[in-house]
Formats: structure tokens, C-alpha cells, sequence
């Protein structure tokens, strides 16, 4: 094992030297080096030391202030604290709606679907991922669908893998679909301008055309598995026993979750309407709308305030993002993402849809061995330095989206729900799934939903 960490480590020097002789052949200057280095030393310590990515990025940012690379109040502008508010209110809402039972209610629904059939089966957890994650976060979605999918195939009797995957697949296309869906969504948006309406407009149907495409590969290549659930299905006759396995919490309770986290739909789906009739600037009540309902929740349930906040939003994951932000931002500052712009556009040329293709097959390549929060962190700055060269940055979003969540579908720690999907499945049922069992309908959905997307980015005005 010491000897292991100790390659790791050298292999982390070797890393970090590497990417300051390419920045200085590249054309940075010394402050730039220092920038991108520090940047690049947290990306590949998350790599090497997962479990100390957040020391990593303490030390980082620290480097970046004593240097003088970054002053102390651009260092925290760019720490995106707004987004960071926005994820710590949805993470209360989300522990509300845990406590209230809203997923064990909602998965009812659909298993009270009359004539069950494993196609059916399979087009409801496609379908069900996909808008779950839409609505809440793809971390809690997979968590939940997991948990009913275990539990049906265990009173089936049949092999849970494929469905686990097929759930984890919709929920990664599901989690491009809105703002809420994943955090490089809300990172996106307020960076780029673009709102929730612009996200429900444009990025929903897409979502949904891709999600087609998925439950017809996945109809064919698991097309064995099916047809064994199809013979288990008609074999017990009914699904009243499997809603019996999920408990149903008291109606009063989730009556009031379920009231609460719809008007908070609901504003936030007005907010770009509101802010210009309220003279606010873009994304401001986006941001403190998810703010404004959780501090109702906590007076309403001021016994589990603390609780909420302690125990329902991940701190450990939303400081590292904000550290992140910060470096990438400094990325930015110094000027290096503008000479990296300038590089990019002199490999595509003038050509916008060869940028846009650039864009969305690096980000989708590249989430699926680096997180998606922190290929996206060190995308965006890029991508706004674009504007200066007079491009139209609209499809370079969409594409950074798409591509950041799409590509999480390819490998095994492509994404977080992927991660969380496999530890449950481990420590639940003691089963393991292989890289290559895994990597080749991951590749496959990933490889076709991209190209999709690309072709939809570049054919339709709409987007532009």
C-alpha cells in the first residue's frame, strides 16, 4: 500500500512538471504556469487521492494567494458562491422530501401500472430516472430508483445488474435535461446568462430525444434479460405485493413536502419573468429561490433545522467546488484561458460548428474519467474567453452541458450517480460489475447520444 502512494505521488510530480512545460510551450508567461499548474494539481490529486482532493484544493488555493497570483477578493468573486447557496437550499428541500417519504410515494405510482410487462418495466425506470433527476439532483435520484429496483428484482427473482444500468444511463441523459439536474447546470447558468426557461425550451427535448434512442439500444442489448423478467412477471400474475414492499409515510406529511417543493418549481420556473418585472439582475431569484423556501422549512421544522444542515447537505463535496471554482476562475484572471481560446480556434479555425463539435466531444470525453464539476469548471472561463473573438458562445453552452453529463455514461466513474449506483449495488447484494461489463453499452449510449446532440447543435438554428 506505501508503496503504491509513493508511485502515485511520484506520478503526481511527474503530472504537474509535465503540464508547466506545455504551458510554457504553449506561450504562458510565469504568473499563467503558476495558475494552470495549481489548477491542474488538484484535477489529477482528485485522480490519484480521491480522499484528499479536498486537502489538495486547501493547499491550492493557499498557493494561489501567496504567490500573489490571485488577490483575496477575485479569489472569492470567483468562488461562485451563489452557486454554492443554490445547492446548499436544494440539498434542505431534497432532505425534506426524504423525510416526508416523497420517492417511496412517487415509485408507487408506477408500480400500480395494471398488466406489467418487463418492456413496460423498463420504459417506466428509463423514463422515471430521467424526470426524477430532472427535478431533484442525479445523486438522490439513483439512490432511490436503486433501492425500488433491488427490491423488485429480488421478489423476481432475476439479476438486478442491467436494470441498475439502465437506470443509472437515463439518470446521467435525465440530469442534462434542467437546471436542477446537475450541479454543471447551475454552474452553466450562471455563468452564461442562460435560465431556467432557456433550459426547459432547449435542453429538455434534446434530453428527451436522446432518451429515445437509449430505451431502444438498451430494449436490444439487454433484450435477454427482459425476456427472463417478461417470464417471471407472467409467472406471479400481479404487482400488488411489490407496493406493499415500499412504506408509504402519513398523507399529511407528504401532502405538505410535496406543496412546498412544487411552489418551489414553480417560482423558479417564473424567475427570469419575475427578475425583469422586479428590475433584478439575471439568475438572482434562480439562485435565492431555492434559499428563500429552505429557511421555511427550517423555522417550519425548527427541531430538524440543524439536522437539515448538518446531515443533508454534503459539505465535504460543495467546499471542494467552491475551491475549485476559485482556481479556475484564477485561470481566467491571469489571462491563460484567453491564450488557450486563441490556441483552440487556431486548431478548429473560424468554423463554429467544428468549435461546437471540439467543445462537446472534449467535455464528453474527458467527464468520463475526470468528474463533470471540474471539466466544466475548467471549460467555462474558456468559453468565455470566446466572446472576445466574436463567437456566439449559446451552442458552446449547450454543448459544454451535453457533453459534461452524456460522457458520464461511458465508464464505470464517469459520474457521481454512477459511483453512488455501484457502492449501494456492493454493499447491499455483495455484487460487483466489471469495467468492460459496464464500458460497452456505456460507450455505446454514450457514444450515440453525443453524436445526437452534435448533429442536433450544428442542423438546427433554434440553438444558435
Amino acid at each position: 500500500m506505501t508503496n503504491r502512494i509513493a508511485l502515485k505521488f511520484i506520478f503526481l510530480i511527474l503530472l504537474i512538471i509535465i503540464a508547466g512545460f506545455l504551458g510554457n510551450a504553449i506561450g504562458f508567461n510565469p504568473t499563467q504556469i503558476v495558475a494552470t499548474s495549481i489548477f491542474f494539481t488538484s484535477i489529477f490529486a482528485t485522480l490519484l487521492f480521491w480522499n484528499f482532493r479536498l486537502a489538495v484544493a486547501f493547499l491550492g488555493i493557499s498557493l494561489l494567494l501567496i504567490t500573489k497570483t490571485v488577490d483575496l477578493e477575485n479569489a472569492i468573486k470567483f468562488a461562485s458562491l451563489e452557486v454554492i447557496l443554490f445547492l446548499v437550499g436544494m440539498m434542505v428541500l431534497v432532505g425534506l422530501l426524504k423525510e416526508v417519504g416523497f420517492f417511496a410515494w412517487l415509485i408507487t405510482l408506477f408500480l400500480r401500472v395494471r398488466n406489467l410487462t418487463a418492456k413496460r418495466f423498463i420504459l417506466m425506470i428509463s423514463v422515471f430516472s430521467a424526470l426524477l433527476a430532472c427535478c431533484v439532483d442525479e445523486v438522490t435520484s439513483i439512490m432511490f430508483m436503486v433501492a425500488a429496483i433491488l427490491e423488485i428484482c429480488d421478489y423476481f427473482e432475476v439479476e438486478p445488474i442491467p436494470f441498475i444500468i439502465i437506470s443509472v444511463l437515463a439518470t446521467n441523459i435525465g440530469s442534462s435535461g434542467t437546471v436542477l439536474g446537475n450541479p454543471i447546470g447551475i454552474l452553466i447558468a450562471s455563468k452564461s446568462g442562460l435560465t431556467f426557461e432557456d433550459f426547459i425550451v432547449k435542453a429538455f427535448p434534446l434530453m428527451c430525444l436522446c432518451l429515445l434512442f437509449i430505451i431502444f439500444i438498451i430494449s436490444i442489448w439487454y433484450r435477454k434479460a427482459i425476456k427472463r423478467l417478461d417470464g417471471k412477471i407472467k409467472e406471479l400474475q400481479a404487482n400488488e405485493i411489490l407496493i406493499r414492499l415500499i412504506s408509504v409515510p402519513p398523507e399529511k406529511q407528504l401532502k405538505r413536502g410535496l406543496g412546498i417543493f412544487a411552489l418551489t418549481l414553480f417560482f423558479i420556473s417564473l424567475h427570469h419573468r419575475l427578475e425583469n418585472i422586479w428590475g433584478l439582475e439575471t439568475n438572482t431569484l434562480l439562485l435565492s429561490i431555492p434559499l428563500i423556501f429552505a429557511g421555511g422549512v427550517m423555522i417550519w421544522r425548527r427541531n430538524r433545522a440543524r439536522r437539515y444542515i448538518e446531515q443533508e447537505v454534503d459539505w465535504w463535496t460543495l467546499l471542494f467546488f467552491l475551491i475549485l471554482f476559485a482556481q479556475a476562475g484564477t485561470l481566467k484572471y491571469t489571462g491563460a484561458t484567453d491564450v488557450l481560446a486563441k490556441k483552440m480556434i487556431g486548431v478548429t479555425g473560424s468554423n463554429p460548428n467544428i468549435l461546437i463539435g471540439a467543445i462537446l466531444w472534449i467535455s464528453a470525453i474527458g467527464s468520463s474519467i475526470l468528474d463533470n464539476v471540474v471539466l466544466v469548471a475548467a471549460f467555462i472561463p474558456i468559453v468565455q474567453s470566446l466572446q472576445a473573438l466574436h463567437f456566439n458562445l449559446q451552442p458552446l453552452w449547450w454543448a459544454l452541458l451535453f457533453g459534461g453529463c452524456l460522457g458520464g455514461n461511458i465508464t464505470l466513474i464517469g459520474s457521481t450517480a454512477n459511483i453512488v449506483a455501484l457502492g449501494i449495488l456492493e454493499k447491499e447484494k455483495n455484487i460487483r460489475i466489471t469495467f468492460f461489463k459496464w464500458f460497452w453499452i456505456g460507450l455505446s449510449v454514450g457514444l450515440i447520444t453525443t453524436a445526437i446532440v452534435w448533429l442536433v447543435l450544428i442542423a438546427l438554428p433554434f440553438y444558435r
